[in-house]
């Protein structure tokens, strides 16, 4: 793997269409260092017997069936000002 320097970084800022100056591309080529030891650190571990996640939690998301239930509509319908036809009627809001 090549090592991160200042024409890698200067590259990067091309490829970007970004102007930096020179501390903005040291400090650019430190993070970069640092991210690119990250992974090198990661790649050590062995996680060869670690299931992989979809996600970031085992939950399962749960379904139920749409079951009409008995419903208190008809109370609240009697007790609305204005109702045609099962709807309620309200005033126009613009």
């Amino acid at each position: 793997m090549e090592e991160i320097n200042k024409s890698t970084t200067e590259y990067l800022a091309k490829l970007a269409r970004i102007k930096l100056t020179e501390k903005e591309k040291e400090n650019l080529s430190y993070d970069l260092k640092k991210i690119i030891n990250h992974f090198n650190e990661l790649n050590q571990i062995n996680a060869q017997k670690i299931p992989p996640m979809t996600g970031g939690t085992n939950l399962k998301n749960v379904f139920r069936k749409d079951i009409e239930e008995n419903c208190y509509t008809s109370k609240g319908i009697k007790n609305f000002p204005d109702e045609k036809n099962k709807f309620l009627k309200v005033p126009k809001v613009l």
